[in-house]
């Protein structure tokens, strides 16, 4: 039976009311066909020379951070750990952009961007240490839980803007996510929450070429990724991500876009995973060595190091000091990180609910009475021996 047999099908039209005509204009809202760029372009004078050498600093301290959390899961002090090498110009970015009230919701590959928030290096890493929930206060730090599960943390962040717009507080979500996250449930429903909300939310996506071991072109068949925000109904920016001043600029006009009460923008960083997706992938066996060595000549602390010695701004004493400041952080985080933890197995069951539930309580109770009743093993054994 075709719609013209239907019944009542004298009433059918075959073109949609005037209702379905789009809310917004798509046209403004489409990303630039070539990501945004600043170094190496006129833009760049008009950006202020103190954030060009902050970014500098903080690039430089973030490659040794990935280098030292690297080599402590060779050493056994670190489970698994996502290396950001190429990317700290998306890192570090991000972190510098958000006042202090704002929040930042990051992905399992983001402690970098805590870390130049003014987390602890080494709180930035317990979780991947495997001590305990997530090692630092969300609440304090304003930052939420690294976030293992790909791109859960989207809605948390439009949830966590929807409330705060609602308090009237002047607060700002920026969620973190990579290119493989795009393809999960959660960022197309995140999206839409927030562009019906106007919530006062960044959507930064980190395209480093590979959702673990499959390419862009496997995952998705649109233009670039900024460009899903059309559909939604946000503007998409699409940005060089190793230009450390040009995703500085992009991220903070989008932060002040949804300050003001605009809504939420897309923004898709493109970078590239120098490292392997963790220390436990084999990244030769899906991308050859001249793909690799292609991007290192696009590296993001060269090119702002070129940008600054080319103007003046920096020597060779500056870059000096620089990696200095890195190798003493590196120092200490290797020197806090070898120092074996003191547990707590009771924390296990702290910050799990508001109220502990029923099975909670039991299961406390019977690993106290393990705990106790191990101790008293100990001390008659040790009175036993003297």
């Amino acid at each position: 039976m075709t719609v013209q047999e239907l019944p009542g099908a004298a009433a059918y039209r075959p073109t949609p009311p005037p209702a379905w005509k789009p809310i917004t204009d798509p046209a403004p809202l489409l990303p630039d066909p070539e990501p945004y760029r600043v170094l190496g372009t006129d833009a760049v004078a008009d950006i202020d020379p103190e954030l060009l050498l902050r970014l500098h600093a903080e690039l430089v301290r973030g490659r040794r951070y990935n280098a030292q959390a690297t080599a402590l899961t060779k050493q056994g002090r670190l489970a698994v750990y996502p290396s950001s090498t190429g990317q700290e110009a998306c890192e570090i970015a991000a972190a510098l952009v958000l006042e202090e009230r704002d929040w930042l919701f990051p992905s399992y590959r983001d402690t970098l961007a805590a870390v130049a928030r003014g987390l602890d290096p080494v709180e930035a890493l317990t979780l991947l240490r495997g001590d305990r929930h997530t090692g630092y206060d969300p609440r304090e730090h304003r930052i939420a839980p690294l976030c293992t599960p790909l791109a859960t943390q989207l809605p948390h962040a439009v949830g966590l803007a929807h409330a705060a717009r609602l308090k009237g507080d002047d607060v700002v979500a920026l969620a973190m996510v990579g290119d493989g996250g795009t393809s999960e449930g959660d960022f197309h429903e995140a999206l839409n929450f927030a562009a019906v909300w106007k919530a006062p939310v960044v959507f930064f996506v980190q395209n480093n070429g590979f959702a673990i071991s499959v390419p862009l072109a496997k995952q998705t068949a649109a233009p670039s990724l900024a460009h899903k925000a059309v559909g939604y109904g946000m503007p998409g920016r699409l940005v060089d991500g190793n230009d450390a001043a040009a995703v500085h600029q992009v991220l903070a006009e989008a932060v002040a876009r949804a300050r003001r009460g605009e809504g939420p923008t897309l923004v898709e960083a493109i970078t590239y995973r120098m490292e392997a997706h963790t220390n436990a992938d084999d990244a030769t066996r899906y991308r050859v060595d001249s793909e690799v060595e292609t991007w290192r000549a696009h590296d993001p602390v060269r090119l702002l190091e070129r940008e600054l010695t080319g103007r003046g701004l920096l020597d060779d004493e500056g870059i000096e000091q620089a990696k200095e400041a890195a190798e003493r952080m590196a120092a200490t985080l290797r020197d806090r990180m070898n120092a074996d933890p003191e547990l707590a197995p009771m924390e296990l069951f702290a910050h799990v609910y508001a109220e502990q539930t029923g099975q909670l309580r039991e299961q406390a109770a019977a690993l106290r009475a393990e705990l106790d009743a191990e101790q008293d093993h100990h001390e008659h054994g040790a009175e036993a021996g003297r």
